[in-house]
């Protein structure tokens, strides 16, 4: 009887445990987004995060390696759900028309729901000499892949053109949507998101689809 409730301690204490480290983790890694967005990545010190998330400057090597691991880290928490996202608004979509509007929409919306986090992807990642040389950026691979998909299928079911290479579309789509990131997020941007969603997909669209394609097959 004993035993058996020391066991039943041992195991509550464990999932509390892990549940505290990763608040922990989630706890420095929110702090981590504010102050690189403030400060920019490469003024910005462990000693500021480990202050803007209320822990030790030690504590932040208990859970990351230094500064570059931070931002991969916090780069593929955020790839997650943006995976995570894209997947559930295609999920159950057919047309492939509305498949790259809701691709587009959802990318742009990250710009709304987090601008830190949106300034990281956009400028900070770019100043850490670890991420863009040594980082394979698997996730991120993935993402660009799901666009590919649409545009393959739509090349499988004759309303995309076949001559169309689905990952160079793909890296252009990023490229686009990641430079009206980057114009929306210096405050020079005149214009809406929906706006720019409309935009896109006006200019994609009539590139990617078979002219004289009928609307209802797309």
């Amino acid at each position: 009887m004993t035993v058996h409730s020391d066991g039943g301690t041992r195991s509550g204490g464990s999932v509390s445990g892990v549940k505290a480290r990763n608040d922990k983790r989630k706890q420095i890694l929110a702090a981590a987004t504010r102050v690189f967005a403030r400060k920019g990545f490469y003024h910005s010190k462990v000693s500021e995060i480990a202050a803007q998330a209320g822990v030790a400057d030690g504590t932040i090597y208990l859970y990351f390696k230094n500064k570059d691991d931070l931002l991969v880290q916090l780069f593929e928490d955020t790839m997650d759900r943006i995976l995570s996202g894209v997947r559930t608004a295609l999920d159950g979509c057919t047309e492939i028309r509305q498949k790259i509007h809701l691709f587009i929409a959802h990318h742009l919306q990250l710009v709304q729901s987090d601008r830190d986090l949106a300034e990281i992807i956009t400028v900070e990642l770019r100043q850490s000499h670890k991420f863009m040389k040594e980082y394979a950026n698997p996730k991120f691979g993935e993402y660009l892949q799901i666009f590919a998909n649409i545009v393959q299928e739509g090349q499988d079911l004759g309303v995309i053109k076949a001559e169309i290479n689905a990952r160079v579309v793909s890296r252009a789509l990023f490229g686009a949507l990641n430079e009206l990131f980057l114009y929306w997020l210096m405050g020079r941007g005149k214009f809406t998101l929906d706006e720019a969603i409309r935009n896109i997909d006006e200019i994609l669209l009539g590139g990617l689809f078979v002219e004289h394609t009928s609307p209802c097959h797309r």
